[in-house]
């Protein structure tokens, strides 16, 4: 069990993956400065109304890119660790949690060809937005991760995601989220191209 500071934004924070912030409320200019200070990390949780999600990540400050003179900070972070909120405190201007640390349970990796389909999935997705296309390790260990961390999906759905203690599974997960939503796409694409076309399309 560990007290560490919580900020809730309408984000899902994945181990891993970059999330770039401008800090400018003085409460969490207060809890930062704190974190820079103990180079300690904070929890993102998801923001849901007046609530939020108790399944978040810890996020490692990596960077602060800008100091502005009143305050105001640019910082670069990184998810770490997943973790539940099991007892909120308000003594402090901004929230605090008590939260349990956990990792995946069991062995299920998923299988190699899961792995596959996954990245195909999404490196088709990457090129239909017209991004370009990272090469991305098909062993590591939290690929789901790197994958859904990587574009910006329905947060119900990436929220879901952290909360599943097991690659395989979050790995199957993915890949039918990926299947359902190649299709709505490439058809919104196609309707986008006959509109701007005049409707003559090849």
């Amino acid at each position: 069990m560990a007290l560490i500071p919580l900020f809730p934004l309408e984000v899902v924070l994945f181990p891993e993956t970059p999330l770039p912030l401008h800090i400018f409320e003085p409460r969490y200019k207060e809890m930062i400065g704190e974190c820079l200070e103990r180079k300690q990390p904070f929890g993102v949780v998801r923001a849901e109304q007046d609530d939020f999600a108790r399944i978040g990540c810890t996020a490692e400050i990596l960077q602060v890119s800008r100091r502005y003179d009143d305050g105001r900070l640019d910082i670069h972070t990184a998810g770490r660790q997943r973790f539940e909120v099991t007892t909120v405190s308000s003594e402090r201007a901004f929230l605090r949690g008590e939260v349990d640390f956990f990792n995946d349970e069991g062995l299920d990796q998923g299988s190699m060809e899961q792995r596959r389909s996954a990245i195909k999935l999404h490196q088709e997705l990457i090129s239909l937005a017209g991004e370009k296309l990272d090469k991305i390790d098909s062993r590591h260990e939290q690929l789901s991760f790197v994958l859904a961390g990587g574009l910006p999906l329905d947060v119900d759905f990436k929220q879901a995601l952290l909360a599943m203690r097991s690659e395989g599974e979050r790995l199957k997960t993915l890949v039918t989220y990926y299947e359902a939503l190649l299709p709505k796409l490439r058809h919104t694409l196609r309707a986008r191209g006959r509109a701007s076309g005049n409707g003559h399309v090849s």
